[in-house]
């Protein structure tokens, strides 16, 4: 067996943010929204720390920026809606990752009964409730409960992977 070595660069501290956000780049996480209703407009923001957590409940989390001015709204509202984006929806992240616009004047979305927003032609909508939140660092860790769902398995998810957005590759037969 061959001893193969993983650094490209000498070792770094781990509390230097530019080096932490690139090796943190290294792994390739899909792109969400999350958003709702607030006082009969849509809010929203996107987020690529999105995972599952549980079956039974089901529960899945998102990681949301301490300094977002977005997220102290949406965490009061009864639905939140997850909408992970299509590979085709690079404009759509990027509007709704603007800051101080009206990030859904070029976004089609629907909202849910319960004050959920979902983004046209995603891959997944999930319908959410706040369960838990937890302080960790410059984040907080949003658990939500996830209660209804549609899926799209035909539409590939974006990528984010290196600071860059990508498409998953083809299966090969």
């Amino acid at each position: 067996m061959t001893r193969v070595s993983c650094a490209t660069s000498p070792p770094a501290a781990a509390h230097d943010p530019a080096r932490l956000r690139q090796a943190y780049g290294c792994f390739p996480s899909g792109v969400t929204a999350v958003c709702a209703i607030a006082d009969g407009q849509p809010v929203g923001v996107t987020a690529s720390s999105f995972t599952s957590v549980s079956l039974e409940p089901a529960l899945v989390s998102v990681c949301m920026a301490t300094a977002s001015t977005t997220w102290p709204v949406l965490r009061e509202l009864p639905g939140l809606g997850i909408s992970v984006l299509a590979e085709s929806q690079v404009a759509t992240c990027l509007a709704l990752s603007r800051k101080g616009a009206n990030r859904f004047e070029q976004v089609s979305w629907r909202a849910s009964e319960s004050g959920a927003v979902f983004v046209a032609e995603a891959s997944l909508w999930l319908d959410c409730t706040l369960e838990n939140e937890v302080a960790a660092g410059d984040h907080d860790i949003a658990v939500l409960r996830v209660r209804s769902m549609r899926v799209f398995p035909e539409r590939a998810p974006l990528v984010f992977h290196r600071s860059s957005f990508r498409r998953l590759a083809a299966k090969e037969e």
